[in-house]
């Protein structure tokens, strides 16, 4: 299984991006997935996640702000992400939303200036 993200960059506060995700080795269609971001000396985290049967759960931090969606065909999970705040600034990951991960990719990095 290999992940790879993309799409991260430098931003002003309140501006967007789009963040996308290509998962290959697997059938996308069978996994709950999931994008998490690690802030410098933080742990990494969960912000957004979607299952197998298209429902999407949300991070309070970034709720009403970011959405997450995928495309089983494209094998693809996409990040919008509106409205950015200092606080967003992280490396973004996308994987499975279980206990169990795949093996983490390199990650994209999202850098918001104020």
């Amino acid at each position: 299984v290999q992940l790879q993200a993309s799409g991260g960059g430098l931003v002003q506060a309140g501006g967007s991006l789009r963040l996308s995700c290509v998962v290959s080795g697997i059938s996308l269609r069978n996994y709950d997935m999931g994008w998490y971001r690690q802030a410098p000396g933080k742990q990494r985290e969960l912000v957004a996640a979607t299952s197998r049967d298209g429902s999407t759960n949300y991070a309070d931090s970034v709720k009403g702000r970011f959405t997450i969606s995928r495309d089983n065909g494209k094998k693809t999970v996409n990040l919008q992400m509106d409205t950015l705040k200092l606080e967003d600034t992280a490396v973004y990951y996308c994987n499975r939303n279980s206990v169990v991960k795949f093996p983490w990719g390199q990650g994209t990095q999202v850098t918001v200036s104020s």
